[in-house]
C-alpha cells in the first residue's frame, strides 16, 4: 500500500464524529439521525411512553450514535425544534454533507400531533438529500439497526 493510501486508511479509522468533513469521510458510510430536540418535547402528551423525559432521550441518542460508530459508520445528529428554525437547521445539515441514510426518530413520527412536523422533515430530506435512504427507528438506541436495514436494501 502506498504511503498516500495508508494515510487515507488511517484517517478513515481515526476520525471521530465531531471532526469536520475530510476527503476520507466521503468514503465512509454517513448516517444522519434526525429527531426533535428532547428539551422541546411535550412529555404530557398521552401518546408518548410513560416516564419518558429529555434525559432518557439524550441518553438513548448517545447510545444510538455509539452503535452507529460501532458499525464503522460516521454518525451525525440533528435534533430540531418544531418550528421554522428547526426546518432550516435540518436543511443546512443535509446540504453540508452527503448522507447515505437519514434515520428519522420515533418522536417525530409517532405522536399524532407531530404529523405536520414529520411531513415537513420527510419533504426536506427528499429535496435536500434525494440519494439518501430514509429509515425509521423505534427508539434512539435502535437507530443503527434502522440504518442497517435500509443500507442493505439499497
Amino acid at each position: 500500500m502506498s504511503p498516500y493510501a495508508q494515510s487515507r486508511a488511517m484517517n478513515k479509522v481515526s476520525r471521530i464524529s465531531d471532526q469536520a468533513p475530510t476527503e476520507s469521510r466521503s468514503q465512509m458510510t454517513n448516517i444522519l439521525f434526525v429527531g426533535q430536540k428532547p428539551e422541546t418535547v411535550d412529555f404530557s402528551d398521552p401518546s408518548l411512553p410513560p416516564g419518558f423525559n429529555a434525559e432518557k432521550i439524550n441518553a438513548g441518542i448517545a447510545l444510538g450514535v455509539k452503535k452507529i460508530e460501532e458499525h464503522g459508520w460516521k454518525g451525525d445528529t440533528c435534533m430540531i425544534t418544531p418550528d421554522a428554525a428547526g426546518s432550516a437547521m435540518l436543511e443546512k445539515a443535509l446540504t453540508s454533507a452527503d448522507y447515505d441514510c437519514v434515520v428519522i426518530g420515533g418522536g417525530l413520527r409517532l405522536p399524532p400531533k407531530s404529523l405536520a412536523l414529520f411531513e415537513t422533515v420527510v419533504n426536506i430530506i427528499h429535496k435536500a438529500a434525494p440519494n439518501a435512504a430514509i429509515a425509521f427507528n423505534t427508539q434512539p438506541a435502535d437507530t443503527a439497526d434502522a440504518a442497517a436495514r435500509q443500507l442493505k436494501a439499497t
